[in-house]
């Protein structure tokens, strides 16, 4: 796959992006109760495979801001990798926004489950961050669906797949 200078800007846009957006939130961003508002930008994926790089290098910078620094640099990242990645298959929108829920419940809730209290359910954990996410996603989701129907909004993000895609 060719790569060019566009295509690293755009990365370099993107995960400035995810960074700002983090740290601007940044008491809503971390812990058991988070609603992580850069999440938003995952669902990018859903119309260019390549922000993958972009969303997870910003993922990566944003988590070196959290007070558990290398666990969320690993688990954080890591589910949003997964979740980019899933997300930049799907053909129907309405699936795409639960992976970012599955995969951050998972595995920022088993995060928080080793660091913070291990007498509280793993379950416990996961269900706050999921539950966090998945409002974040409902708002992506509605704001996605308005704004792909804007030639000026597929023209800016340069999307090449999904372009007419089920809700």
């Amino acid at each position: 796959m060719k790569i060019s200078i566009k295509d690293i800007a755009y990365n370099g846009i993107i995960a400035a992006l995810y960074v700002v957006l983090t740290l601007a939130t940044y008491n809503f961003s971390y812990g058991p109760i988070q609603f992580r508002v850069a999440e938003i930008l995952v669902l990018l994926c859903f119309f260019r495979k390549d922000y993958i790089l972009g969303l997870t290098i910003g993922c990566f910078i944003a988590n070196i801001f959290s007070s558990v620094h290398i666990l969320d640099i690993v688990f954080g990242t890591t589910a949003t990798l997964i979740a980019c990645l899933l997300v930049s298959y799907s053909k129907i929108l309405l699936v795409a926004i639960l992976y970012p829920v599955v995969a951050n419940g998972l595995l920022v809730g088993l995060m928080l489950f080793i660091i913070v209290d291990s007498t509280v359910s793993f379950w416990f954990y996961a269900g706050t961050v999921a539950l966090g996410e998945l409002v974040v996603m409902v708002a992506a989701y509605i704001l996605f669906f308005i704004l792909r129907r804007q030639d000026t909004f597929l023209k800016l993000i340069r999307a090449n797949q999904n372009l007419a895609f089920k809700l």
